[in-house]
């Protein structure tokens, strides 16, 4: 019988070690997955794997469907003869994603591995490719999408002239054709991407580790999604968003966080059968084997803030279609995983929605000690059908957090942990481990109990976000052998078989 009580490890691959400057799909997300296994773990939950746009954020993409060619393992395009192999991108810093000098290093020479494949058609890697661009719809679009956005020095899609922002018939045509060779460029890119995802994903897979991908449930404005569809989100005659998302003031604001993304037209996207959203989870379950959908209470009602307020608090909830696009979806596609995010301003409504579909939640440690013992967050109160974190990559590290508590609330955390403070990070994973939650997932810094200076994201600052990177240095020798011991008490360990 199959083990139901799992534990995985939050880490996003960009923060893996390796020469690129970032961490890419290559031997080092082999050498992962590898800890992983030995560890006992049965999940590795990635943030999103979308091109990052404003702020290098994975969630403000280029598109929802298209891959981060930045991930692309540039020795693996070298062993296909796309590249020469003793090529250098220059040195980067180690333990940060110095995401410009990145992105203007690694473009180069992906440019220059896509005009090498194209030099040589006569191979069967060329009739797989034309294969992925037949039966990847969102393609062409999206590789015009950022051909255009080259062309156009960078400028938002709605700063272009009328026609190409309009993506009038004749000028998509013209486009086309004129922009021919980058166009080329980019859809070797995302091929080379998907190729080399779904090779890890499947030796993941041999190691009996499933991935769980991130589904933010907003897009970027400058973005190939809306450029592409303007009749599905909340904009004016000239393209312009009339609102846009947010949340309240809550436990990371006291004014809320102003996302800035375009809101969804229910109207229209009902009308059209969610074939919009039908086709971008499609897409995600190519990829993942179960998907995180974040800010998932938008479903139920999203926090609209009207254009050109500077703080999140004028906003007002406005009600989405709920159970409708979740039975369309299923459906669609048949029952499919998926972990609901409902953190945050959380009403009756939206448990409602979330126990309607059957989806787990999320429990979060961190939160669970600042309203005496009915919290929901505490272990005590959990239930088997959620998914409970020390952390998010919103939070501080746990080490962090507990060091900036005061010390009456330090004290409350250690005398429910029963602890004495001298490993806290430990006691509080081994508390997630406890829980009667099915899944538990523990982000890699809390692993390797790293300090406030190692965290993914701080929520609402718009720099030095998404550059954490760890070393194999900083891995201990005895990780594997120490987490698989704190796993299997638990009944959470890979192998491990329920009595």
């Amino acid at each position: 019988m199959q083990n139901e009580r799992k534990c995985g490890i939050l880490l996003h691959p960009t923060s893996l070690p390796g020469t690129e400057g970032i961490g890419t799909l290559g031997r080092d997300a082999r050498q992962f997955i590898d800890l992983l296994a030995g560890m006992g773990m049965s999940l590795w939950q990635v943030l999103p794997l979308t091109p990052p746009a404003c702020g290098n954020s994975p969630y403000s993409a280029f598109s929802a469907f298209a891959g981060n060619p930045l991930l692309i393992d540039l020795e693996q395009l070298a062993n296909e003869g796309d590249l020469p192999h003793k090529i250098s991108l220059g040195q980067f810093p180690k333990e940060r994603v110095d995401f410009a000098r990145v992105i203007e290093a690694k473009q180069s020479v992906l440019r220059q591995a896509a005009a090498s494949f194209f030099s040589n058609s006569r191979t069967t890697r060329m009739e797989e490719f034309w294969h992925f661009c037949d039966t990847s719809p969102w393609l062409h679009g999206f590789a015009l999408f950022m051909a255009l956005k080259q062309h156009y020095k960078g400028k938002s899609w709605h700063r272009w002239p009328v026609d190409a922002a309009r993506m009038a018939p004749e000028f998509y045509e013209k486009a086309s054709s004129e922009l021919g060779p980058e166009i080329g460029a980019q859809k070797y890119q995302q091929w080379q991407f998907y190729r080399q995802w779904q090779a890890l994903r499947k030796y993941a897979a041999a190691q009996g580790i499933a991935v769980m991908g991130d589904l933010p449930i907003f897009v970027a404005y400058d973005s190939a999604d809306v450029w592409g569809n303007r009749d599905i989100f909340l904009l004016d005659e000239k393209g312009k968003p009339t609102f846009v998302a947010g949340v309240p003031p809550d436990y990371f604001s006291k004014t809320g966080q102003l996302w800035g993304n375009p809101l969804y037209d229910w109207t229209v996207l009902e009308k059209q059968g969610y074939a919009w959203w039908i086709e971008r989870i499609r897409q995600m379950y190519n990829l993942f084997d179960t998907v995180r959908i974040d800010h998932f209470r938008g479903f139920e009602a999203a926090w609209h803030v009207p254009v050109g307020e500077r703080t999140a608090v004028k906003g007002k909830w406005i009600k989405g279609p709920g159970a409708h696009l979740f039975d369309a979806i299923n459906t669609a596609l048949g029952k499919i995983p998926i972990i609901a995010e409902d953190l945050g301003v959380i009403t009756p409504e939206v448990e409602a929605l979330r126990d309607h579909c059957g989806y787990p939640g999320m429990k979060i440690l961190q939160f669970a000690f600042d309203s005496g013992p009915t919290n929901p967050y505490l272990p005590h109160n959990h239930t088997k059908n959620c998914v409970v974190y020390t952390g998010t990559h919103d939070n501080d590290t746990t080490l962090g957090w507990f060091h900036s508590l005061a010390p009456a609330k330090q004290k409350a955390v250690l005398d429910y942990l029963g602890s004495d403070g001298r490993d806290i990070v430990t006691d509080m994973v081994r508390m997630v481990f406890m829980s009667v939650a099915d899944t538990a997932i523990i982000p890699f810094q809390d692993i390797l109990g790293l300090p406030s200076a190692d965290r993914m994201n701080t929520p609402g600052t718009a720099y030095g976000n998404w550059e954490w990177r760890f070393s194999w240095e900083s891995v201990p020798q005895h990780l594997s052998a120490s987490l698989s011991e704190l796993l299997e008490p638990y009944g959470r360990h890979r192998l491990a078989h329920p009595n």
